[in-house]
């Protein structure tokens, strides 16, 4: 045995020097190394296909946009149209150059005619070889024809859904949605915590956009905060890529129907100092920034104009305890909710749901606040909004109403 494995060792040894030979003296590339030598390349190319359904998101006004993922690098465009029909064409164009040679693919539709149905497909060709003066393409795949409502900013009524702290528990997502018993609503809101922190880009397909696509996220878009857990993970500086907020931000406002809503991005919930960020994070200035953001959105003529005036994140101010995230963000956002008279803020984070009446000493406002990723824990809050009056229901898991608000 002891001569066996000399031997294997001294032709390992020979195997490495020849191929440092080949590629070293002779400066052959690696791949004709591979050649000479007989060895096989590590990895396979991935086969030409997509990884995901598309998904709908909302970044601005009479817009949508659809992303998608595929395995392979790609040049992507969707075709479109009312009455069923699929005459235009759209493609992503950055600087004059149109988007290409790309895996993850963002394209607006923009100038839509405010709810008007439309329908779409999505196509990828495979780029073979991308040279600078020559561009091989492959084979063309092209999914199911979908559609979709197109966003009314001046609708008479706006409806939607809230998912909070998921945590990495896929399933959750359809079975909570199907809550909403035939009601899809304009669009469904992610108020963080949907996975427990972002390890790659497979994790997001696999426990966000797989469910959502199967469910709903092909004909209704969604929108999405971070909550403290989107933060952490060696892939969390790559989440927000794959996401297409209004005004293309982690924080943003948005005006739909009688509802003038404000999101607000509340970070981690420890010290920056705490020694399980490594020096890496700086939240506090994060949040500070946000606070004077928010003072000139709630100084906006859209704001005062708004029937009903909602903030949605992730940790609550009050009734969360005394962490240093929720402390600082009742410093810098308490405040000025009370200031300029929000009427609802809607929360997760703390896995107890609950509905919070407004206090005259702390919140003059309602605090809603979802429930955890448990069963009989999880949540789904639903809106819907008139130019009389908003209501918010909370329900638990199995269906049953936890408690309604009504502005």
């Amino acid at each position: 045995m002891k001569i066996k494995h000399s031997e294997q060792s001294r032709r390992s040894f020979l195997s490495r020097l020849s191929k440092a030979s080949l590629l070293g003296m002779t400066g052959l590339s690696p791949a004709l190394v591979r050649a000479a030598t007989h060895e096989q390349p590590a990895t396979s190319e991935p086969a030409h296909t997509f990884l995901c359904k598309p998904y709908l998101q909302y970044p601005a006004p009479g817009t949508i946009s659809i992303n998608w993922i595929t395995a392979r690098p790609c040049y992507s465009w969707v075709t479109f149209g009312t009455n069923g029909q699929l005459q235009e064409k759209a493609h992503h164009v950055t600087n004059g150059l149109v988007d290409a040679n790309n895996r993850l693919h963002r394209i607006e539709l923009s100038h839509l005619q405010p709810g008007r149905q439309y329908s779409y497909q999505v196509h990828s060709k495979d780029i073979v070889d991308f040279q600078p003066y020559r561009l091989t393409y492959g084979d063309t795949i092209s999914s199911e024809t979908y559609t979709f409502t197109a966003p009314d900013p001046h609708a008479h009524t706006v409806s939607w859904s809230i998912l909070n702290d998921i945590h990495d528990r896929p399933a959750s997502i359809p079975h909570l949605l199907q809550l909403q018993a035939g009601e899809p609503g304009d669009f469904v809101f992610l108020n963080g915590d949907i996975f427990d922190y972002q390890s790659d880009e497979q994790q997001i397909i696999d426990h966000l956009l797989t469910p959502a696509g199967e469910s709903f996220s092909t004909h209704t878009p969604f929108l999405y905060v971070r909550g403290n857990h989107e933060t952490r993970g060696k892939y969390a500086r790559e989440w927000h890529r794959y996401f297409d907020n209004p005004g293309q931000g982690n924080y943003f406002s948005f005006t739909w129907g009688p509802v003038f809503a404000i999101v607000l991005d509340t970070g981690e919930d420890k010290e920056d100092t705490h020694p399980v960020y490594a020096g890496i994070t700086d939240f506090d200035a994060y949040r500070a920034h946000q606070a004077v953001w928010l003072e000139q959105q709630l100084q906006s003529a859209a704001y005062k104009k708004a029937k009903h005036k909602i903030v949605m994140m992730h940790i609550p101010p009050y009734h969360a305890g005394e962490w240093h995230g929720p402390v600082h963000c009742r410093e810098m956002f308490g405040p000025l909710f009370n200031k300029y008279k929000i009427d609802m803020l809607i929360c997760g984070h703390t896995h107890t749901y609950g509905i919070h009446a407004p206090d005259k000493t702390q919140h003059h406002y309602p605090i809603i606040i979802g429930g955890g990723p448990k069963d009989g824990n999880r949540t789904l809050i639903k809106i819907k909004a008139d130019p009389q009056k908003l209501v918010l229901t909370l329900l638990k898991d199995d269906g049953t109403t936890i408690g309604t608000y009504t502005v």
